[in-house]
């Protein structure tokens, strides 16, 4: 069920309620019928109006329905005038979400990070839920602490809560480690971002050639991913898949998953996938740059992958944001197109240089491989050694190496 307010545009209105649709089917669950209802405002007590929760009942009635979902976010007393009303399982979109995340949440990072959010979100919405809590059985909207009767003790859910932070902040300090060794090992970091269900998933697993969890579904990627991914150049990148971005997404999980999504913070490039065929691509675009605005993280030089271009017309499309490539992840042309164009920015931001190591300095001239893209590198025997020319991340130690060897 949904409502259509007066400042709504009715596009974006029925793009949110299809997104609400898949959403559903992520969750393993079938839209049997949908409610819209025009009003200034939502309802008080039943979000809906008394007229169309009328209505709603002989629906419910005639077609056996056993969960009714709400576009927006219920109060707790909504959701519970409605479970009385309609005597149906009563949730709404963010606990839809949670629900998702709570299915497929993968690492022990992510499953506390889930639970935090559940908690976060149910514990003002306890007084009152009594009997509609203890009442739940399975099913979507149950997973994760919903079984556990949350409003038996609200002193209980805060303890638990506090126990959840302190072992996340454990996770993080380890993530933190981790990210420190990445930064010794002065890794060029590639964060693909996007909105969800825009191909991140399928991207990410043809340009590492890795076997991550790609499927037509919404947040199919939740745990950070990361890989090595090989330019054409051989210089080895690090690329890293994130959690989908999503309109409305929660704030509670926002807030969870913070230090998930503080990957991105960290990369040296973002390639930010965009589904080309979407009807509301510049809202996904902007939703994209708005969350990445609130992690700091919108100052970091991107290229924008207009994915999916096998379902629009190519001659009369038009980008929204520079540089660009539009692309089908499903291509291996398309796949090194985005390697090529990686490559490209790389060497804009980087330090161009030229010299001669002489053989005997093997050890340079591995190092030089290793961290640099090296596009030439040619053997002279008249002179013992090798012309070598490419471009250096100037704040890399690496360039003590070239400095040694460099030739104006």
């Amino acid at each position: 069920m949904a409502i259509m307010h007066q400042q709504d545009k009715e596009e974006k209105f029925y793009d949110s309620l299809q997104e609400l649709e898949a959403l559903v089917k992520t969750a393993q669950g079938a839209v049997v019928d949908k409610v819209v209802q025009k009003r200034p405002s939502p309802h008080r007590r039943y979000y809906v109006g008394e007229g169309k929760l009328e209505e709603m009942k002989t629906i419910i009635e005639e077609k056996e329905i056993e969960l009714v979902i709400a576009n927006e976010e219920l109060s707790g007393g909504q959701a519970r005038n409605l479970h009385e009303e309609l005597d149906v399982r009563v949730i709404d979109r963010s606990q839809l979400i949670l629900d998702i995340f709570a299915a497929r949440a993968r690492t022990k990072e992510g499953k506390l990070q889930v639970e935090l959010a559940q908690y976060t979100y149910m514990l003002p919405r306890l007084h009152g839920q009594g009997a509609a809590l203890s009442r739940l059985g399975g099913g979507i909207g149950t997973r994760g602490p919903g079984e556990t009767k949350l409003e038996s003790d609200r002193r209980h859910i805060r303890n638990r809560m506090d126990d959840i932070k302190r072992r996340l902040k454990q996770v993080v300090n380890q993530r933190e480690q981790y990210r420190e060794n990445r930064r010794k090992q002065q890794l060029f970091q590639v964060a693909v971002v996007g909105y969800t269900n825009a191909g991140k998933s399928t991207l990410f697993n043809n340009l590492s050639k890795s076997d991550s969890f790609q499927e037509d579904q919404l947040f199919a990627t939740l745990d950070p991913l990361s890989r090595k991914m090989k330019l054409p150049s051989h210089f080895e990148v690090l690329l890293t898949d994130t959690v989908g971005f999503i309109q409305d997404l929660p704030t509670a999980l926002i807030a969870a998953f913070r230090s998930t999504l503080e990957e991105v913070r960290e990369a040296d490039l973002i390639l930010h996938v965009i589904d080309a065929a979407a009807s509301n691509r510049d809202d996904h675009e902007r939703t994209v740059y708005h969350l990445l605005q609130e992690l700091a993280a919108d100052d970091i030089p991107m290229l924008t992958v207009y994915n999916k271009k096998d379902l629009i017309d190519e001659e009369h499309f038009v980008p929204s944001s520079f540089p660009y490539v539009l692309i089908s992840a499903l291509e291996d042309a398309s796949i090194h197109t985005i390697k090529q164009e990686t490559e490209k920015i790389m060497k804009e931001q980087w330090q161009y240089y030229r010299g001669f190591i002489p053989e005997e300095n093997a050890k340079s001239l591995a190092k030089i491989r290793q961290h640099t893209i090296l596009e030439k590198e040619e053997y002279h025997e008249t002179k013992e050694g090798y012309d070598v020319s490419g471009y250096v991340d100037p704040q890399h130690p690496v360039m003590k190496e070239i400095k040694e060897f460099h030739q104006e």
